[in-house]
């Protein structure tokens, strides 16, 4: 069964700092690309981070550019996302996502997501 569960959400002051982590299982994680993706209240889901089997990342949104870092640790089936000066616009459930191919099929895979609140 495929499961991946995210935890570190929470209220934090705005320039605070957060790290999310989403660990998976029934997987091969390490041949799946992991990703965080966000949606705030009313607004649409939107990608946060991508980062490849092999630890690659690409550039981040001008918005989150400089403040999140997104990891892997393939040892422990795990994504992170370090979050750093946060501001209230950050405010959103973040998910953890998976996309991986077996015999050319495309799989995916959602997290439940975490609660993050930056207000003071």
């Amino acid at each position: 069964q495929v499961q991946l569960v995210e935890s570190g959400g929470g209220l934090v002051q705005p320039g605070g700092s957060l790290r999310l982590s989403c660990t998976a299982s029934g997987f091969t994680f390490s041949s799946y690309a992991m990703s965080w993706y966000r949606q705030a209240p009313g607004k649409e889901r939107e990608l946060v981070a991508p980062i490849t089997g092999a630890g690659d990342t690409t550039t981040y949104a001008d918005s989150m550019k400089g403040r999140f870092t997104i990891s892997r640790d393939n040892a422990k089936n795990t994504v992170y996302l370090q979050m750093n000066n946060l501001k209230p616009e950050d405010t959103a459930v973040y998910y953890c996502y998976a996309r991986g191919y077996v015999l050319f099929k495309k799989y995916e895979y959602w997290g439940q997501g975490t609660q993050v609140t930056v207000s003071s």
